[in-house]
């Protein structure tokens, strides 16, 4: 016992000894200038120094506070050894896509945000890097193989999304065996990954990889298909043993205030969606023409979460001649991430906090926004300070182009599916058992955005593994029913 204390010792617990050191940011003017990743990579050796920081906590609040409950003191102590293809095993074992995890996770309100080193001063254990570093090192040593199904069982599942609910769904059903078709209306795979998220954060041939392995495992896929249009929601049940729900919310928030039909105003995933396509090699005419081109134009976002940010840094890269984001509490109580809102500082956006949009102004096109000033009130229901509006105190933006990042609610799906026995809550999401995850139609379960409302990638992993658990069960419980019954 005394020998491997002092083995933990001289291989952990390095916190006190060695600092903190995230891997590199690219220039400022450099990253401006393209939407590459802007943080290098960690070399081996760092990656070990930093996960040998880790104090291997008695209670592990990192993993608590992770909604996959990742074991992340075990892969950072097999990765501080050198260990690096066990502690990449540890990581998957319960995260579908690390990699993607390792780079958009806001970590500082989830792991890293609560590990005890950085609660007592020393800094966090850098999670996130170490993470991505283990995942891209597995790609480059092909320690990711398809998954292989040798007894595949004579039952198929369909799954109503690509997103990551749909995709890690589908992964766990296909290493039990089950064949599996993923139904997506987009022509690429990847739902929110490949077309809200940009590439300065999430380069797209991480994602496109990911797929690639789904596909090889021997999941398939059906893009460019719409239920209620190609094939009705009826049809796809009847295909299928068991079907899941995982679309994601995508209906765009709306402000209303005088002017809104204005041109030049749009939703961020628009925006956000032009922007990714064009950088993938499509043809976007609306890009093309300029429209959704923010180059030479004053910008005004508004919002404060994490697509605002993706908006005010995208628009940073497009050449804008400023970029404003508007946002109606102070910098303390913005939803979105630290680490975003200091990035986007950095690279040159300037933020109003404080404030909201009233008026939209311009003839035709919107030429300037009225604001006005706000004041934190009483706390609401939820225990936020209300924003209140200041009397008198009401100033005007220029603005070539508003886009509103102010959140996404789910769309009619009963509507646009054709089927009215799918029940939906007060706030339009799927009506799901909260243990089962099957909705009111038996055989159909839903899973991510689509019943918790807008979230982040990290739940809706998650709630594609445990759907895959209950359609696993449920399949499972069908077959033996057929059974007695013969």
């Amino acid at each position: 016992m005394i020998y491997k204390l002092a083995t933990m010792s001289d291989k952990m617990l390095k916190f006190v000894k060695i600092g903190q050191q995230n891997p590199p940011k690219r220039s400022i003017d450099e990253r401006n200038k393209d939407f590459n990743e802007i943080y290098k990579e960690f070399i081996d050796e760092k990656a070990k120094t930093q996960s040998s920081r880790c104090s291997q906590c008695g209670v592990p609040f990192c993993q608590i506070h992770c909604p996959l409950s990742n074991n992340i003191p075990d892969w950072l102590k097999l990765t501080a050894e050198g260990r690096l293809e066990e502690a990449y095993r540890l990581s998957q074992s319960t995260n579908n896509m690390p990699e993607v995890c390792g780079r958009i996770c806001p970590q500082d309100r989830l792991c890293e945000g609560n590990c005890v080193i950085e609660q007592s001063g020393h800094g966090t254990v850098t999670i996130g890097s170490v993470e991505k570093f283990l995942t891209e090192t597995a790609w480059e040593n092909n320690w990711i193989k398809p998954i292989d199904v040798k007894n595949e069982i004579n039952q198929s599942i369909g799954i109503i999304g690509a997103g990551p609910a749909g995709l890690a769904c589908a992964e766990e059903l296909r290493k039990k065996n089950y064949k599996v078709t993923v139904y997506d209306r987009y022509d690429r795979a990847g739902g929110l990954l490949i077309y809200g998220i940009p590439n300065f954060k999430l380069e797209k041939h991480v994602v496109t990889r990911r797929t690639k392995y789904l596909e090889n495992s021997g999941i398939r896929f059906v893009n460019d298909f719409e239920v209620g249009k190609d094939k009705s929601f009826k049809e796809l049940k009847e295909k299928h043993d068991a079907v899941l729900i995982a679309t994601g919310v995508y209906k765009p928030r709306e402000i209303e205030v005088p002017g809104n039909h204005l041109e030049n105003i749009f939703p961020a995933m628009e925006f956000l969606t032009a922007s990714n396509r064009k950088g993938l090699g499509d043809k976007v005419e609306s890009f093309d023409n300029g429209i959704l081109n923010a180059e030479g134009k004053n910008v005004v976002v508004i919002g404060g979460g994490d697509t605002a940010m993706d908006c005010v840094r995208t628009s940073i890269r497009q050449n804008a001649i400023s970029v404003k984001c508007l946002y109606r509490r102070d910098k303390e109580n913005m939803p979105g991430s630290a680490r975003e809102v200091l990035n986007a500082e950095d690279e040159g956006v300037e933020f109003i906090w404080l404030s909201n949009p009233k008026e939209f102004l311009g003839n035709n096109k919107v030429q300037t926004v009225k604001v006005s000033k706000m004041k934190l009130g009483e706390p609401d229901e939820t225990g936020r300070k209300k924003p209140v509006e200041e009397k008198n105190s009401d100033f005007e933006i220029k603005a070539d182009l508003v886009i509103k990042a102010l959140g996404f609610d789910p769309e009619d799906l009963p509507g646009l599916f054709g089927e009215s026995k799918l029940q939906v809550s007060r706030w339009g999401t799927i009506k799901a058992d909260f243990d089962t995850m099957e909705t009111t139609i038996p055989g159909v379960f839903a899973a991510g955005d689509i019943i918790r409302g807008a979230s982040l990638v990290v739940w809706a992993i998650k709630d594609g593994r445990d759907a895959a658990e209950n359609i696993d069960k449920f399949l499972k419980n069908k077959t033996q029913l057929k059974q007695k019954v013969a």
